[in-house]
């Protein structure tokens, strides 16, 4: 034990104290930071592109009812300028000219748009969605419709589910589905890339003593078994040690981006206040919807049951490189297969939690990593969660032995590539 625990020790603190991990490590939040300031900067009118539009129309229909928006000004034109104002729109301060034909309702066409740049997508989106609108409640007038009787006659359904939080709720909004739906992606997501990386990172450390010979001495004093293990825990401290740093930085830079929100009152714009307040409102509404607490902790027993899974074939991979690197390639396809497959089988869990398929890869053990922790938000039977992280638990302990059978003979053997089917046969044969 004191000494699978010195290998566990070199493996940590030999990583740890790399460059690359401490600029990794504070480099990731660093730019989540900044990716989340530059969308609130972005949705407090940040970056605006503000651009005047002239309007000249032959129909007479669209004047005074197209509607200016953030970054979109609208001033219709007409009289004896309109006649020469295609060529000299620039000349008269307009970014751009819309010329509307007298067109027919049933059939509108022939709209056309002049300027020096094309139109943007979203400005695109909104000048057109205008002239659809006015097309259509020019439609309802001449069919007698009312435009905002038939508006009063939509209705918006939320539906109430147990648990969600929002029970009492003056605002009749449920949030239960939106929250497990975005933590369903976002720790599916997380633990695919956490067990591919570190897995990596293991079959890498293993090869590359084995490469350059420092194997052979760690075997002459520590068991190929304690090795293995030592490097796979080893490497998993120092996962759990960069994610816990990840949530306190989290947590910091969130504190600190935070305050930007409220900010919005000095602009004076009362629109961006109540949309700023409205959007935390919802996440905290969301954050409110989820079971935080089961989330964590199964998100870590997921996490380090998966890892000690994949980590340990990944090291059995990496006893069985020799000389090339490239070698790998072929021997890890069988493991990052159904890592790959149950990341896909994730997406479906999402939209079903409960399907046949969801509920079987939430219990196989080299998919439940990824398929369980989509399905924690939406609630799962704790019969099902307790037989998961049971067969998750047994084929830990299947796979380190398969692995350790594997790895006692490939840390030691050179010069020879290896097969798929030979290692099949060393994991199974009879010692």
């Amino acid at each position: 034990m004191r000494k699978t625990w010195l290998i566990i020790s070199r493996e940590y603190l030999s990583r740890v104290k790399k460059k690359s991990f401490v600029i990794i490590t504070l480099l990731i939040p660093v730019l989540i930071a900044g990716m989340l300031a530059l969308e609130i900067f972005l949705a407090m009118g940040g970056n605006k592109e503000t651009q005047h539009i002239a309007i000249i129309d032959h129909s007479g229909l669209f004047s005074g009812h197209i509607k200016n928006g953030q970054q979109l000004f609208f001033t219709s034109v007409t009289g004896p300028d309109t006649i020469d104002l295609a060529s000299r729109y620039q000349q008269k301060g307009f970014d751009g000219l819309l010329i509307i034909p007298a067109i027919d309702l049933k059939n509108p066409h022939g709209f056309v748009y002049y300027a020096k740049h094309q139109l943007g997508m979203g400005p695109y989106l909104y000048i057109t969605g205008q002239l659809d609108k006015i097309v259509e409640n020019n439609r309802m007038l001449a069919a007698g419709i009312d435009a905002k009787q038939l508006e009063s006659i939509k209705s918006d359904v939320n539906l109430l589910q147990p648990g969600d939080g929002t029970h009492g709720s003056s605002s009749g909004h449920s949030y239960a589905t939106t929250a497990a739906t975005i933590a369903g992606y976002v720790l599916g997501l997380l633990t695919y890339m956490i067990l591919l990386f570190y897995g990596m990172q293991v079959m890498r450390g293993v090869a590359e003593e084995k490469v350059n010979r420092i194997a052979e001495v760690l075997v002459s004093s520590v068991k190929p078994f304690q090795m293995m293990i030592g490097k796979v825990v080893g490497i998993a401290g120092v996962g759990l040690t960069q994610f816990l740093i990840w949530i306190i930085l989290g947590g910091v830079a969130f504190l600190a981006l935070s305050p930007l929100l409220p900010g919005a009152t000095h602009t004076g714009n009362a629109a961006q206040l109540s949309g700023a307040a409205a959007h935390a409102g919802t996440v905290a509404a969301i954050l409110k919807a989820l079971p935080l607490g089961k989330l964590l902790g199964c998100f870590l027993f997921y996490f380090l049951g998966g890892y000690l899974l994949y980590a340990a074939l990944f090291a059995a991979v990496g006893s069985a490189v020799d000389q090339e690197m490239t070698e790998s390639q072929a021997l890890t396809l069988p493991i990052t297969l159904p890592l790959i497959i149950s990341f896909f089988i994730m997406f479906n869990t999402i939209q079903q939690p409960n399907s046949p398929l969801s509920v079987f890869a939430s219990l196989f053990p080299l998919s439940s990593p990824l398929v369980m922790i989509a399905r924690v938000p939406f609630g799962v039977p704790w019969w099902q969660l307790a037989l998961s992280m049971i067969l998750l638990v047994l084929g830990v302990l299947f796979m380190i032995w398969i692995a350790a059978r594997i790895y006692r003979t490939g840390i030691l053997l050179y010069g020879k590539k290896v097969t798929i089917k030979e290692l099949a046969r060393w994991a199974f044969r009879k010692w």
